[in-house]
């Protein structure tokens, strides 16, 4: 079942304020996505742990509904160096 790209990015904002969170759609069927998600909640954390948090802030969503999601997760340093590179 597709879900809505607005949804998971509320979703996401709604679990981690203040974040920038950008969704898109990779194949066009809603339900293989990617989000992009810069947070200051991520800083001094692993990736693993950015994951989770985003994983997290789905919850049922990731479960039932999503069949795939590809994450670009960054603390707003890591952010900066990304951009500059």
């Amino acid at each position: 079942m597709a879900v809505s790209l607005q949804f998971v990015k509320e979703c996401i904002e709604k679990s981690l304020p203040g974040s920038q969170v950008s969704v898109r759609d990779l194949v066009g069927d809603g339900d293989h996505l990617e989000a992009l998600v810069v947070s200051e909640a991520f800083e001094g954390k692993g990736l693993l742990e950015q994951h989770k948090m985003v994983f997290n802030a789905l919850g049922e969503t990731m479960k039932a509904d999503l069949h795939a999601l590809k994450l670009k997760t960054y603390s707003p340093s890591q952010w900066e160096k990304t951009k500059q590179s």
